[in-house]
């Protein structure tokens, strides 16, 4: 018998059948189709990142990564649906700052914890809403803006994707960062409500940059700021909010890949590999540029740290926004 077989016995039986169970499922994984959970309809910004990444992994792993979107309750639905499924590399989840960072804190009982429920594989991107405001609009920057909502109070109002919606709570962020009050108008989705910012029935909306960009580009509409932390490459000229005065102004939503909490450490190490080789190629940074959004790839234990600060962030201003829903 040869002596790295000898060894690897003595430490399995040492360590236990579990270490010996996950070595060898680890090696011969994937050895069928990967589900790669999107817990929102098709069409939208999370579905373009996520089968961008679903089609470059399937290269990269020599299996299939299907696609499956599972929309409902505001991406609970779907992430609930991951958080409760067989640990073993097969069933994975979109991760998304909506539903590990914000639901938790939005519903009193979303069905899952985003610390204890997940494994992370590692963090994708992230993709700023734009403060967007109609051309007839007075304020023409972030700080006539305040400042006509300073004398205009409970007059200013702001369109969003919906209740309880990112967009909406980047709004509440806002209002609070500036001092001001604003109210909200909720749309079902970012669509209608960018259909009547254009139609002048609302003045401003948070709405995605992707969603938003070509209508600033033709003067429709004028982008105050966007709401990372650097500038977006698709609106390069408009300004981020802290470089209009809002110091450590924040509201970006960030993608990742996670796996049911349990998932052996090599088959995650394993994904993560895909996952930032599939971040580096041409194509998947055209895809994902086109969509706005901005590539930081890391390590597992990076995505567990983002989450949990990430999580604790959004929950102060849903909280402090009295926004907490059944």
């Amino acid at each position: 018998m040869p002596i790295w077989i000898k060894t690897f016995c003595v430490v399995a039986a040492l360590l236990g059948p579990s270490v010996a169970t996950n070595s060898a499922r680890a090696q011969n994984y994937p050895a069928r189709a990967i589900t790669l959970v999107i817990p929102f309809a098709p069409g939208g910004s999370t579905s373009i990142v996520g089968r961008a990444i679903a089609d470059k992994m399937s290269e990269l792993l020599g299996e299939k990564v299907v696609a499956d979107n599972r929309p409902g309750a505001g991406g609970t639905v779907g992430t609930k649906a991951v958080a409760k499924s067989d640990p073993d590399g097969y069933t994975l989840l979109l991760g998304y700052t909506g539903t590990l960072a914000i639901g938790p804190s939005l519903y009193k009982n979303p069905g899952y914890d985003p610390r204890k429920d997940f494994a992370p594989i590692g963090m994708i991107g992230n993709a700023p809403n734009s403060l967007v405001v109609h051309p007839s609009f007075p304020a023409k920057s972030v700080a006539e803006l305040v400042a006509y909502a300073k004398v205009n109070p409970d007059k200013v109002n702001f369109g969003s994707a919906g209740a309880g919606t990112a967009s909406h709570i980047t709004g509440e962020y806002f209002a609070r960062a500036a001092g001001i009050k604003l109210v909200h108008i909720p749309y079902k989705g970012t669509g209608p409500a960018l259909t009547d910012l254009l139609g002048g029935h609302i003045p401003m909306a948070f709405a995605p940059i992707p969603a938003s960009h070509a209508n600033v580009s033709a003067g429709k509409l004028r982008a105050l700021a966007v709401t990372s932390v650097t500038r977006s490459g698709l609106l390069p000229d408009v300004p981020t909010m802290m470089e209009t005065g809002l110091s450590g102004f924040d509201a970006s939503l960030y993608y990742g890949l996670v796996a049911p909490a349990g998932t052996p450490r090599p088959i995650i190490e394993k994904l993560n590999k895909a996952l930032r080789d599939a971040l580096t190629s041409d194509e998947v940074k055209k895809q994902l540029g086109n969509d706005g959004t901005e590539i930081t790839p890391g390590t597992p234990e990076d995505y567990a740290d983002f989450i949990d600060n990430d999580e604790k962030k959004w929950s102060q201003l849903v909280k402090a926004s009295g926004l907490e829903q059944e």
